[in-house]
């Protein structure tokens, strides 16, 4: 093993970060600038006017190098300017280069190989996976996947793959039961960000709101959905459901906004296009996860919200 892939493993090792699409990310841009710039590098000069920000670090300049090595993929949609994290990962893979070069062991173009790899094992990364146990009901199997999604979620650094995952799951049904192409989907970053949408989804009158933890402002939403003619309808996880109804009751509220679990919500739907042919749950279950991994695909850049399904009983 070279010095420069031994003092990069040692880096992920300690700032397991680096390994996470915002981390790439800063890693891919600063060895692009150190080969141009050379070592040693002042971190400060990477840093934007502002200060707040790496310098240069964005979807286009990420894509570019990605592109140059055959990957078409969008690694993130910031880039990672949005990672409150990045400048300090920045700093300290600057200077394990600056002590690299130092000590004249340094190969830049096999530390941005080395990345670029990392980059290709992210892709390939494998998230939820998706196995109906006959034994258990509809709603535990539900739960397994949610369960699957929160524990990715607390080693990622700040993704929000519950949230996410609640999103699209919503959205799925809704195509299934609607058809494709009468709903808009939008990234859940996109959608968690934005403050001029009314809700997540609206059907004719009907404002859907997706959360996994109701608060004031969602409720401030739902009255302003009153205002303008509009029925709110907020879907979230089991213990949200309460939460929310002791929201909506502070201001009057409770009679007027359906809360609905979202284990219920799907459950239902599966019996009821199931036939209730209990044989027949796990295909229409799996039917409506292959359209939220079509929803995934088109929305969002992160592979792991990507369910695999196992088709076998084994």
């Amino acid at each position: 093993m070279s010095a420069t892939t031994e003092r990069l493993d040692a880096l992920c090792k300690k700032h397991p970060k680096f390994l996470k699409k915002g981390g790439l990310s800063v890693a891919l841009i600063t060895t692009q600038t150190a080969k141009e710039k050379g070592l040693p590098l002042a971190p400060e000069s990477l840093r934007t006017d502002e200060g707040g920000q790496v310098a240069g670090l964005g979807r286009a300049a990420i894509q570019k190098i990605l592109e140059a090595h055959g990957i078409s993929k969008v690694l993130s949609e910031e880039g990672g300017r949005t990672n409150r994290g990045s400048l300090g990962l920045m700093k300290v893979y600057v200077e394990a280069l600056n002590e690299l070069a130092e000590k004249k062991a340094v190969d830049l173009k096999e530390a941005q190989a080395w990345w670029i790899e990392k980059v290709r094992v992210h892709f390939s990364s494998v998230g939820p996976k998706f196995h109906f146990d006959p034994g258990k009901s509809l709603h535990a199997n539900i739960h397994d996947l949610l369960e699957q999604a929160d524990e990715l979620q607390k080693n990622s650094g700040g993704a929000n793959y519950v949230g996410a995952m609640l999103q699209h799951l919503v959205g799925a049904k809704l195509d299934v039961v609607l058809g494709e192409g009468k709903i808009q989907h939008h990234g859940f970053s996109v959608a968690d960000q934005s403050t001029a949408r009314q809700s997540d989804f609206q059907i004719e009158m009907v404002a859907i709101h997706v959360t996994t933890h109701p608060s004031e402002a969602l409720v401030r939403k739902c009255a302003e959905n009153l205002r303008v003619g509009l029925k709110p309808l907020i879907i979230t996880l089991g213990d949200g459901v309460e939460g929310a109804a002791f929201l909506l009751k502070n201001v009057n509220l409770a009679d007027r906004v359906d809360v609905l679990d979202l284990g219920q919500f799907l459950t239902a739907n599966v019996y009821e296009r199931s036939l209730f042919k209990a044989a027949a749950c796990k295909v229409t279950f799996s039917k409506l996860l292959d359209r939220y991994n079509d929803i995934v695909g088109s929305c969002e850049t992160d592979p792991a919200l990507r369910i695999a399904i196992k088709t076998d009983d084994k």
